[in-house]
């Protein structure tokens, strides 16, 4: 029998990572609808631009982890549930910032909140070291991949 030179599929680290993102996806979808009623798309664009305003809309995409036109899509829901706010953009004419409204803070407030709830159920499971080790290893991965 050939010795096997590679690790099974479910051993490598891309995968186990993207096993992660989908269960909490999942969970986190579900969480943001029953809660406030918002897709998870506008949630992440809310938590985005309420942590990081005034962005473009790319920038929020960048920011939120989405395609453009996903961003630009949910940043429309945000709008019309009067959640954000369109400003003209000083350097660019063609181009606006995103601004969380007054409601849009407090919600913005309640979102992080469950953010950090659900980070606590992911990786509670973990020592507060070494959730800090996790972090710093995945800092230099993210770094390395986007090099």
């Amino acid at each position: 029998m050939a010795r096997r030179t590679t690790p099974p599929l479910d051993r490598f680290l891309s995968y186990r990572l993207h096993q992660l993102h989908k269960i909490t996806d999942r969970a986190s979808s579900a969480a943001y609808a029953a809660e406030f009623g918002l897709p998870v798309g506008e949630a992440r664009c809310l938590a985005a631009i309420g942590t990081f305003a005034p962005l473009s809309v790319n920038q929020l995409a960048a920011r939120a982890n989405l395609d453009k036109a996903q961003a630009s899509r949910a940043t429309q829901g945000l709008v019309e549930r009067g959640l954000v706010v369109k400003e003209a953009h000083p350097e660019d004419a063609r181009g606006v910032l995103l601004l969380p409204t007054p409601e849009g803070r407090r919600l913005w407030n309640r979102v992080m909140r469950l953010i950090a709830r659900r980070n606590e159920e992911v990786f509670g499971c973990l020592t507060r070291t070494e959730q800090a080790q996790l972090a710093a290893l995945l800092d230099r991965v993210l770094e390395n991949a986007r090099a």
